[in-house]
């Protein structure tokens, strides 16, 4: 049933302005949210959307412009005014203390109780809200011993606990599984029944489409569309609103046989950089010609496998066979002779060397090699072309090649990164959250490459938290769970990898994707 949204604006921001030095981040921008709806902020990544909600969670001011809560103007010199007023946010990158329970997180800053706490008291308040919203979790638990989405829950607890009204939430599916976030939406949808209205900023095009009332669309930091109603849009119309031209959703994927085993992982066990299990008994191959994808919440071993394959994590158990070569615990230098090629999840600190030029990054893996090579010294005629060529090729738009990377938007990072790794003709492309953080415009364009890389042959293993980017471009699917792969699926079910997804082996779930006990 079509639910009724109220008219009663509840926060009216007007001619809004914010500069950083050398961007205008909001330029005269008009918002407004009513009493009890969700209404999405979409954008491009640079497109302004979270400094405007930083500027109405009171943590920067703007330059220009005024907004008004129930119509009365306000004027918020930091976060704790916005939430004295009623307006909170709960970020992407949670604000919590791992080593107390949710209740001490929860009351941390507030004015009382001051100096003598009845835990258990406030334990029962606390107990009492998260069953009215649905936002269940152990008050007495620590922070350490929850899930993400428990965690999620925690931070907006934090927020109804304070009395807030509006909640702000960026990019809050970012780390949840498909589980959690349907259980998020759930309690979204319970919080506005009670009056609460929500700001939900997003990259998703397909979550804004479910979950959302109204949509204002945000492109290089002016407003393109104010206040859509949702059932009045579609996505190919909010996307061509985010980057100003028609997007295509699902690239065309032609069927074909994959060829030989390229990348074969036997029961690789490794740490992570804590000294704790992260890989435990990982078996998994991939082909010529084929895209495997890996699926899982942030944070249950994908990084430490993306860097045992690549060299830069040791193996303290196993074995890595690239082309029948045994590349166990081998350098990064012999790994890209032979032949494999890594996109990194940090573009900046790993994929990079930030204040180096675009033509000092795309020669990285071939500077040793003519015409670039020319003995101990770099033939910079010969290093330019090079980088001229690909620079044209993919797209990669800056003023000139010296420009430091540091400089360069999230999108045209990326295509440096993997005109590099592109170029070099890989036989095996390791590629982990290769469109995280851009915009469905630049999405667009990386699986393209991949696809492209596909057809030319190579093998290439795809570790993404994004399950409609796994589903688009894969031809087969591992699901990891704390380190340890619960199955795999050639045939794509939702339901069944999201079980996977939070800890149910593929053994375990039945015809219909419930869970079988024994």
């Amino acid at each position: 049933m079509e639910r009724e949204l109220s008219t009663e604006n509840v926060i009216e921001m007007k001619g809004i302005v914010k500069r950083f030095p050398g961007v205008l981040a909001n330029d005269q921008v008009d918002f407004t949210l009513r009493k009890g709806e969700i209404h999405a902020l979409l954008g491009e990544n640079g497109a302004g959307k979270s400094t405007l909600m930083n500027i109405l969670a009171g943590m920067y001011r703007q330059e220009e412009g005024n907004i008004w809560f129930h119509g009365k103007p306000v004027d918020f010199h930091s976060p704790k005014d916005a939430i004295n007023a009623g307006i909170g946010m709960v970020h992407q990158h949670f604000m919590l203390v791992p080593s107390q329970s949710v209740t001490e997180n929860i009351l941390l800053g507030l004015d009382f109780p001051r100096f003598r706490m009845n835990l258990t008291k406030y334990d029962k308040a606390i107990a009492k809200m998260s069953d009215q919203f649905g936002l269940h979790v152990d008050p007495t638990a620590k922070i350490w011993q929850l899930s993400v989405g428990e965690q999620q829950r925690v931070e907006i607890l934090k927020m109804l606990y304070r009395g807030v009204e509006v909640l702000i939430m960026d990019e809050p599916t970012a780390v949840l599984a498909p589980t959690e976030i349907k259980e998020l939406f759930i309690t979204l949808r319970k919080m506005t029944k009670d009056g609460k209205s929500i700001i939900f900023i997003s990259h998703k095009l397909q979550e804004v489409m479910e979950i959302s009332d109204r949509v204002t669309v945000l492109r290089k930091g002016k407003v393109t569309s104010t206040g859509i109603e949702v059932k009045n849009s579609s996505r190919q119309e909010l996307a061509k609103l985010m980057v100003g031209r028609e997007v295509l959703f699902k690239i065309e994927k032609h069927e074909r046989i994959p060829g030989d085993v390229v990348l074969d992982v036997q029961k690789i066990i490794a740490d992570n950089d804590k000294g704790f299990r992260a890989l435990n008994g990982i078996n998994l191959n991939v082909r010529q010609g084929e895209i495997v994808g890996v699926a899982g919440v942030a944070g249950n071993g994908q990084a430490e496998l993306a860097e045992v394959i690549t060299g830069l994590r040791k193996v303290i158990q196993g074995k890595i066979v690239v082309n029948q070569q045994d590349m166990t615990n081998q350098s990064v230098l012999k790994g890209i002779k032979q032949g494999i090629s890594h996109v990194p999840a940090d573009r900046t600190h790993v994929g990079s060397a930030p204040n180096l030029s675009i033509t000092d990054n795309i020669i990285m893996k071939n500077y040793r090699q003519p015409p670039i090579g020319k003995g101990m010294m770099i033939n910079m005629s010969a290093a330019n072309k090079y980088a001229g060529n690909l620079k044209d090729v993919y797209d990669i738009s800056v003023p000139t090649l010296e420009t430091s990377v540091r400089l360069l938007s999230g999108g045209n990072l990326q295509r440096v990164i993997l005109a590099r790794e592109i170029s070099s003709e890989p036989q095996l492309m390791i590629a982990v959250q290769p469109t995280r953080g851009l915009d469905v415009g630049a999405i667009e364009g990386v699986h393209r490459l991949l696809l492209e890389q596909r057809e030319a042959g190579a093998a290439i293993l795809l570790i993404s938290e994004e399950l409609e980017e796994l589903f688009s471009l894969s031809d087969r699917i591992y699901v990891i769970y704390e380190g340890e792969l619960m199955g795999e699926q050639t045939e794509f079910n939702l339901d069944e990898i999201g079980l996977m997804m939070t800890g149910t082996r593929a053994e375990d779930i039945g015809v219909q994707g419930e869970v079988q006990h024994g």
